[in-house]
């Protein structure tokens, strides 16, 4: 007998199939993932992955995103758009991710317009809600799709739905834009970007799952999962770590040891 999160994501496809062609706002993430596939399953050919490559996308999230279209014969196109041409975009304002999302969204919907494709669906899902994200009113505003969060998926849905199709990447540590890793204020510049990428890069190649590299300044802010707290401290990796971060131009390297938090940035702002 098919159990809820069958139904659920059966109704997902029938909702899709609807539509009879579909752009997927595709970042690779398992959000992305899972509605892509979904598209595919639900509209074969019909069904479009868009990208969008940009500064704040780091290039393992990019190639991650080919790999997985290629694997599955989906038809992927790849708008390259630089952010730092956003009015507002590089002072980091509190709204800098609706700013953006805005921008993004629209160099998509013209891109599926193009295509002839009137529905244009990314994976926000129902725990998305809970964090201060401005993006989502960009969406809204654009009469952009959330077919995930209108089924009701949450992330522990979406990732348990993806395990049993088989699909890579569901237990993917989450990622998000290099943006978010500036404490709002601070200007951002691709170089500061790229900093942080072969920063978290460097901590992935060591073997930590979840991180984070917050910047205040020159002072770089370390987010890990609590139980991998020991394995910085084990073979001199704190040393290493330090010693990396500062040859990439940190003049300060903490851990937090609240450890890795989704959105921490958003503390300064009191939400």
């Amino acid at each position: 007998m098919e159990d809820r999160l069958e139904r659920k994501y059966g109704g997902l496809k029938s909702r899709i199939a609807s539509e009879g062609k579909a752009a997927i706002a595709f970042s690779g993430g398992v959000d992305s993932v899972l509605l892509l596939y979904a598209a595919r399953e639900a509209l074969g050919e019909n069904a479009l992955a868009l990208t969008v490559s940009l500064h704040a996308v780091p290039e393992r999230e990019l190639a991650l995103a080919k790999a997985f279209c290629d694997r599955f014969g989906i038809r992927h196109r790849v708008e390259t758009v630089d952010e730092f041409s956003i009015e507002g975009f590089a002072a980091n304002p509190p709204n800098r991710c609706y700013l953006c999302k805005r921008a993004l969204f629209t160099r998509m919907r013209a891109a599926a317009d193009e295509e002839g494709i009137p529905f244009l669906a990314e994976g926000s899902n129902v725990d998305d809600q809970g964090d201060y994200r401005p993006g989502l009113r960009a969406l809204k505003e654009l009469g952009i799709a959330s077919p995930l969060k209108d089924a009701g998926f949450t992330k522990a849905e979406i990732r348990q739905m993806a395990d049993r199709l088989g699909l890579s990447g569901w237990n993917r540590p989450s990622s998000a834009c290099l943006a978010s890793r500036f404490a709002y204020g601070e200007q951002i510049t691709p170089e500061k970007m790229k900093r942080v990428e072969k920063a978290e890069d460097y901590l992935q190649d060591l073997g930590f799952t979840q991180k984070r590299v917050r910047v205040h300044g020159n002072l770089a802010r370390i987010e890990l999962l609590p139980e991998e707290f020991p394995r910085l401290f084990h073979e001199n990796l704190s040393e290493k770590v330090t010693r990396r971060l500062k040859e990439l131009g940190f003049t300060y390297v903490t851990l937090d040891l609240g450890g890795f938090q989704s959105g921490s940035m958003n503390k300064e702002l009191g939400t």
